[in-house]
């Protein structure tokens, strides 16, 4: 069994999150540039058996697709090419960021920490993991 890799697909930043081989348990893994992505994945899925991919879909509080989707369906699109065998689910990702910030503050980040973007991300990454993970587990 492989792992489940989420993508938080940002402007500047990309957060990336993980399964165990056993997809119990998501775990932060990094955030990267949204420039050196395709370096990042060609490297990781080198190295790492991937059964799927997570990517945070933003949508409003209508259900609309948010702005933002004008820089995440054009990645999308190159994703689908570019691995046209990996499974490739959207997750609703509205409020991850709010989240994230919360679970920081819960975990006693100090507000110099919170002002981390990148931690930001991966959290949010991790987020949007486990709500997939949650979702798949309570639809069996």
């Amino acid at each position: 069994m492989g792992r489940v890799l989420a993508i938080d697909y940002g402007k500047k930043r990309v957060g990336l999150a993980v399964t165990d081989p056993a997809q119990i348990i998501a775990n932060k893994l990094t955030t990267v540039a949204t420039n050196e992505l395709w370096d990042f994945l060609q490297n990781y899925f080198s190295k790492e058996t991937v059964d799927e991919v997570i990517i945070g879909y933003p949508r409003q509080l209508n259900n609309q697709p948010s702005e933002a989707v004008t820089y995440i369906n054009p990645f999308i699109k190159k994703f689908k090419r570019e691995y046209p065998e990996m499974n490739l689910e959207l997750m609703d990702e509205r409020f991850t960021s709010k989240m994230a910030f919360q679970t920081m503050i819960d975990g006693g980040v100090s507000k110099k920490g919170r002002r981390n973007k990148a931690m930001v991300d991966a959290i949010s990454a991790t987020i949007i993991l486990q709500n997939y993970m949650e979702q798949k587990r309570n639809s069996f």
